[in-house]
């Protein structure tokens, strides 16, 4: 009898349901799911991957989170003439949700101007990947990211124009 009770429990714990569900928890202790986004993201993370630094057409953001140890550096290449933002790398250390929203980060900022990707916020980044309440943290990192990244740009365009 408690073998089928605790089969039947896990069994629809583990089951992936058909509505999207960001954080289906059936009871302590049982394994929470993520909507296919984030697992799709995880799985297949876009844009991995690292430019130079140094260069002037390339933006650096690197943003941490203590608490739960995630790092995250993001990438942008910028064309300098017309600001538009032509490509987008990340390296990610951290779960999966962070690692996510990363991924989501570099897609939205391609192809936009840096004053567009400014507009990003980390709640629509939380929304399009339905994280549960615990994983929003990972999306602040990569509006963080995001904005780091583009400060970075602009520093260098700074020094270089002669501007301190």
């Amino acid at each position: 009898m408690l073998r089928h009770v605790t089969n039947r429990i896990l069994g629809q714990a583990l089951r992936v349901p058909a509505t999207p569900n960001p954080a289906a928890v059936g009871g302590a202790g049982l394994p929470r799911m993520y909507h296919e986004r984030v697992v799709d993201h995880y799985n297949h993370p876009r844009n991995v991957g690292s430019f130079e630094k140094n260069e002037e057409d390339v933006g650096t953001g690197l943003v941490g989170a203590p608490a739960c140890g995630d790092v995250m550096k993001l990438q942008i290449k910028v064309d300098n003439g017309t600001g538009k933002i032509v490509d987008a790398v990340f390296k990610t250390f951290g779960c999966g949700s962070a690692i996510a929203s990363s991924s989501v980060a570099t897609e939205w900022v391609k192809g936009k101007q840096m004053e567009e990707v400014l507009n990003i916020k980390n709640t629509e980044i939380a929304k399009h990947l339905s994280l549960p309440p615990v994983k929003l943290h990972c999306s602040m990192l990569a509006e963080d990211a995001i904005k780091a990244a583009v400060k970075d740009y602009e520093a260098k365009r700074s020094k270089a124009n002669g501007k301190h």
